[in-house]
């Protein structure tokens, strides 16, 4: 067992600490809003620290789940960062969606400090955080990912590395690229049968057993045809991992004209008030269209 820190206790960082005490390691966490973290260490035990870098103080691997570039570049460096209160040899695990760039910047003042670096994003939302069952994806030297996989297995279903520093982080991007297009084309023939005048949950039982079915018509179909959409990962959250999608896009010189197109419509959701609705109300879009 180890002594862990975790950083960032959102709705996915939450459960997966908590995997993790499960499993016997000895967790001390850290969030922004305090209150967040006292009210796990009531729940789970472990420790709460006021800052990343007493966190992180002692600890053999940190790890953390936070909102973008800027939060993670927040908690890793600086003053109260974690860099600052790691020891040599120890390992960061980045669970957070950010560009391939922040997490080679970060990799490198890792480095410069003895430490190690994994990027490591997840697949499988919240759903997927508190039943232990997510897909990570890896990035990082292989000696790390090689002592960091045995702790990732406390929340991971599967748990891989694809290549050096940032190949995390890219694999996250084709997961996003594609589950952009899945929801639409999802979205757009539960629009179809409902004009068509068509029982939308007898289409999926049908469709859904050939070569159109997918997790997202399996676990979003009713909830969409409900008019549900608090469920999963949020339109704000999907725009800014889309965003990284298309920069990169623009330097690695890719063509994705259907991403796009999707986080336009995203944009339109946001417009609607949507914001914090789940990835799936693309749904709710095509009825308001009408």
């Amino acid at each position: 067992m180890a002594k862990l820190a975790f950083l960032g206790l959102g709705v996915m960082g939450y459960p997966m600490a908590g995997h993790l005490q499960a499993k016997g390691h000895e967790v001390t966490v850290y969030n922004r809003t305090a209150a967040k973290a006292e009210a796990w260490v009531k729940e789970h035990g472990g420790a709460a620290a006021k800052t990343p870098r007493e966190a992180a103080q002692g600890a053999d691997f940190v790890m953390a789940c936070v909102g973008n570039d800027d939060d993670l570049r927040g908690v890793c460096l600086g003053e109260d960062g974690a860099f600052e209160g790691m020891k040599e040899g120890a390992v960061f695990v980045d669970h957070t969606t950010v560009s391939a760039k922040v997490t080679r910047e970060l990799y490198e003042a890792a480095g410069a400090k003895g430490l190690a670096f994994v990027d490591a994003p997840i697949s499988g939302g919240q759903a997927g955080a508190e039943n232990g069952v997510l897909s990570v994806m890896c990035g990082g030297d292989e000696a790390a990912y090689g002592q960091a996989e045995p702790v990732m297995a406390a929340y991971a279903r599967i748990c891989r590395r694809i290549g050096e520093s940032g190949a995390g982080q890219m694999t996250k991007m084709c997961n996003q690229i594609a589950i952009a297009g899945l929801v639409q084309g999802l979205s757009e023939a539960l629009h179809f049968a409902e004009k068509s005048g068509l029982d939308g949950r007898a289409v999926v039982e049908v469709i859904s057993q050939g070569a159109a079915g997918s997790w997202q018509m399996a676990n979003r179909y009713e909830t969409m045809i409900d008019d549900q959409f608090e469920h999963g990962f949020a339109v704000d959250w999907m725009r800014k991992d889309l965003g990284i999608c298309l920069d990169t896009a623009e330097e690695n010189g890719a063509s994705l004209p259907v991403t796009a197109l999707v986080d336009q419509f995203y944009k339109d959701v946001q417009k609607m008030g949507g914001g914090r609705w789940d990835t799936s109300s693309l749904f709710k879009r095509l009825r308001k269209l009408g």
